[in-house]
């Protein structure tokens, strides 16, 4: 017994020192964030290293909203608009075309369905430039039309939409039919509301994946009014700008709703994972 409760401490010292270390390196890119933000640049390219600022440079914040040749705010905005309108969206639109491909019949369902799956097995690379003429003859380039309408439907949403729906108990849908409910009122008022923990997970990865998405609207977004964050942070540091006080806080500042949004939903995230079957 005294063995055995010695081996069982030191396997409970060992398993505390791996996951200490495991947090210290992942905190440590975000402390070098939070750390560099609040520096000035001069202190930045120093020889000395300092674990913290040596002098304090909060006018960073201010800074990176008053700066003529960024437009921080607007781009800020431009991000949570899109990445909302999308997320609602692709719930709506996928949500819907899922529940009809797995509760309702119809001679071609099992067709439309292979062929969103097989839009899956397509490179986004090969599609990209098709999206772009369409979008730019709509006339809808340098617009958030062009930003946010080719995001509203998802395959892998529909795909996910449609499995998840394929093992949501039949008896409670026919319970409400019995009830005198038709499908419509069938998906909204006894389907949706008993799948809130999976559309919020479906919903969390598609508003960090449009949040954190780069080459289409740098395309699309020609003009500054309607830049997102990550165009936003992309020149402030080119070959004829260098600001490495203001990128370090406007990165600071651009992952902040992302935190919000993962630590309000990080149960629902979990749980859409082990459902969806993506972490095995």
């Amino acid at each position: 017994m005294i063995v055995g409760g010695r081996r069982s401490r030191v396997q409970g010292v060992l398993r505390a020192i791996v996951l200490l270390t495991g947090a210290v390196v992942m905190l440590l890119p975000f402390y070098l964030l939070v750390r560099n933000a609040l520096m000035h640049s001069v202190d930045l390219t120093a020889a000395e290293w300092h674990w913290l600022p040596p002098r304090w440079a909060f006018d960073n914040l201010a800074g990176l909203f008053t700066d003529p040749a960024v437009p921080f705010g607007r781009a800020l905005a431009n991000t949570i608009l899109i990445a909302v309108i999308q997320t609602l969206g692709v719930l709506l639109f996928s949500g819907l075309a899922g529940y009809g491909l797995a509760r309702i019949p119809y001679r071609w369902s099992n067709v439309v369905f292979g062929v969103i799956t097989a839009t899956l097995l397509v490179p986004a690379a090969v599609t990209f430039v098709p999206a772009f003429v369409l979008v730019s003859s709509l006339g809808w380039v340098s617009s958030l039309r062009g930003l946010i309408v080719p995001g509203l439907f998802q395959a892998l949403a529909t795909f996910l939409f449609r499995q998840y729906f394929s093992t949501f108990p039949v008896e409670i849908e026919e319970a409400a039919a019995i009830d005198g409910l038709d499908a419509w009122s069938t998906f909204w008022r006894i389907v949706v509301p008993n799948s809130l923990g999976f559309a919020g997970a479906i919903g969390t990865i598609t508003f960090i994946s449009t949040w954190n998405a780069f080459l289409w609207p740098l395309v699309i977004a020609q003009d500054q009014s309607v830049w997102t964050v990550q165009i936003a942070l992309s020149t402030m540091l080119t070959a004829q700008r260098v600001d490495l006080g203001h990128l370090y806080m406007a990165g600071l500042v651009s992952i902040l709703p992302l935190m919000l949004v993962f630590v309000l939903l990080q149960r629902l995230l979990v749980q859409g994972v082990e459902r969806t079957g993506l972490g095995e």
